[in-house]
């Protein structure tokens, strides 16, 4: 691993930075017990990470409400499927658009299958950026939501989100967006941007561990509760609370990965959120440009960074995109991403559905100049072996 080149950093960012490991390893030495369960001190203090992390996370996200609107759940997957299901009723039609991952997907699929809703799916330009009037036109009478990400995984473009949500809060449609991608990557303002619910995952740009994610639910928003079980709090009443957190939360959390989460943010914090994703896109246009004069190369949607995230995907021509990846990897030690990315409407777009998806390259903070040379150089060197 120390010689591994990492630029998979959609999946998960990799490493984390030091202070995320050390603090997860004192904190849970120290307070590792069951949080809001008991009142001796271990456990209060344990539930003040939990709540300062609610804090922390409305704040960053610029929510300027309920601290305990903000749940947590595993990931932005699990969280998902409770937003989704327990927004959607029988007879509603939902927008998404041909950008989502699967963790929106198949939510939707299984609820059209089971004809609860109809679902439109909105497509991108040319460029991989979805045109607000298309959101408008898609709009019915009986238009439930709006759902889709703020960042695409496999291209990186960044949607415009607080245009469409200005059409939503015009034509009274709820706006849900996926910021799996772009939170802790650029700043998020959930009141100005309109967003009504709003999704993420720790693992990724936040910088925090697997197994964490959440979301926040703005007021008057009416999501039910789809999970039911233990809080720790009335214990003697017979179903689940329907205040938050209590709403989307049931179970004991995962405390080592909110205190890693907590760490996480405070990191971004610390380092500013414009520096690193500035540090990041000059090494994203360096590796952009750098692959695009390789000869039988062919990029998606990156163009500019204006507008993006470094993520990049390619193919080379004559060559299958997961033999270009076991090739990085076993030969130049440089790990990535192959096939659909698990988003396999962006592959309809953009005509790489057939030809097995792309390879993704995808910058980190911890990514170097070094690391960038080698990659193209690699890339490079696999295409020159068509000839």
């Amino acid at each position: 691993m120390n010689n591994l080149i990492y630029l998979d950093n959609s999946a998960t960012t990799y490493p984390k930075p030091d202070s995320v490991y050390k603090f997860m390893d004192s904190f849970y030495r120290e307070h590792g017990v069951n949080p809001g369960r008991s009142g001796f001190d271990a456990a209060l203090e344990a539930e003040e990470i939990v709540m300062n992390t609610r804090k922390l996370l409305t704040e960053f996200f610029n929510a300027r409400s309920d601290n305990n609107r903000l749940t947590f759940s595993y990931n932005a997957s699990d969280s998902l499927n409770m937003i989704i299901q327990g927004l959607v009723e029988k007879g509603d039609h939902v927008i998404a658009t041909m950008l989502e991952h699967n963790s929106v997907l198949r939510p939707l699929y299984h609820m059209e299958m089971n004809e609860v809703i109809k679902t439109t799916y909105v497509s991108f330009d040319e460029k991989g950026y979805i045109n607000p009037d298309d959101i408008r036109k898609a709009i019915q009478k009986n238009t439930k939501m709006v759902v889709m990400n703020h960042c695409s995984n496999v291209i990186g473009t960044i949607q415009p989100v607080a245009e469409i949500g200005k059409i939503c809060k015009e034509t009274g449609v709820l706006l849900v967006v996926d910021s799996t991608q772009s939170a802790g990557a650029i700043p998020i303002e959930m009141q100005a941007m309109g967003i009504d619910v709003l999704v993420f995952t720790g693992h990724k740009c936040l910088m925090g561990p697997t197994g964490i994610g959440g979301s926040y639910v703005m007021e008057n928003v009416p999501v039910r509760g789809t999970r039911f079980g233990g809080t720790g709090v009335r214990s003697a009443q017979k179903t689940h609370l329907e205040e938050f957190p209590y709403r989307l939360e049931c179970g004991t959390l995962n405390l080592l990965g909110v205190a890693g989460l907590n760490a996480g943010i405070k990191w971004i914090l610390e380092n500013g959120i414009k520096t690193l994703h500035d540090k990041e896109m000059i090494l994203w246009d360096k590796l952009r440009k750098g692959i695009q004069r390789i000869e039988n190369v062919i990029t998606y949607c990156a163009e500019s960074i204006e507008n993006h995230n470094p993520v990049l995907s390619f193919n080379i021509k004559g060559f299958d995109s997961g033999d270009v990846g076991t090739m990085l990897d076993v030969d130049y030690n440089i790990a990535c991403r192959t096939g659909l990315q698990c988003a396999p409407l962006v592959h309809v777009g953009l005509g790489t559905d057939k030809i097995h998806g792309t390879v993704r390259l995808s910058v980190g903070p911890f990514n170097t100049e070094e690391h960038i040379d080698t990659a193209i150089q690699a890339v490079k060197e696999i295409a020159e072996l068509r000839k």
